[in-house]
């Protein structure tokens, strides 16, 4: 067996991140402890420190790094050069993709968040705020092109994120549903709510 020194060395902060999720999800911020995580990649408690600071380090970082993919992928719809119909159902497909393809860092996302302390909640609300605002974005853009009629494009930008933001409850893997097949269901119903009604890519999702 190696040493506890040789253990600190080979693991990586990658390895550390990745293993919390893990344990955040299963049991909870709170329940978890740092021991759990240093269990969990093969490496003494103290050790573990050398990587981390503590288990608040390890949360901002997991929320941070789950908001950096979210950002991305919707900046990266934004940009496309396609109506703001199709638009809506890359955003939704996105998504989905994101949550599902990565449990861990979504539950803790969406669940975990409420766990941070004061001095730095603030700026992880305002880059949640910073995403939402990508979605409205998206609505407004199909409201001034006359594709859209959300009556307040940031109660719908919540509402379809919050329709989706179950996904982190009750999907699985082995379920009878792919993440594509979620996500393009959760597309029609956008696009049947929120699409005018006799424009052909409301039609189209179908």
């Amino acid at each position: 067996m190696p040493s506890s020194a040789s253990s600190a060395r080979s693991v990586t902060r990658e390895d550390i991140l990745e293993a919390a999720a893990r344990i955040f999800r299963r049991k909870g911020y709170h329940a978890a402890s740092m021991q759990d995580i240093a269990r969990a990649v093969n490496l003494q408690k103290a050790s573990l420190y050398h990587h981390v600071a503590g288990k608040q380090e390890i949360l901002v970082a997991l929320l941070d790094r789950a908001l950096d993919l979210l950002i991305e992928q919707m900046q990266g719809v934004l940009a496309m050069d396609a109506a703001p119909e199709e638009k809506l159902r890359q955003a939704v497909l996105g998504y989905t993709r994101v949550l599902a393809e990565n449990r861990d860092l979504a539950a803790v996302l969406l669940l975990e968040f409420r766990f941070l302390e004061p001095e730095v909640r603030e700026r992880h609300v305002a880059r949640r705020d910073a995403y939402e605002h990508l979605w409205r974005e998206l609505l407004l853009e199909g409201q001034r092109a006359g594709d859209f009629h959300a009556e307040d494009p940031s109660l719908a930008a919540k509402a379809l994120l919050g329709m989706i933001n179950w996904l982190v409850i009750w999907y699985r893997p082995s379920g009878p549903l792919t993440p594509e097949e979620i996500g393009a269901y959760f597309a029609r119903v956008a696009l049947r709510s929120l699409v005018r009604s006799g424009c052909r890519a409301a039609e189209a999702a179908d």
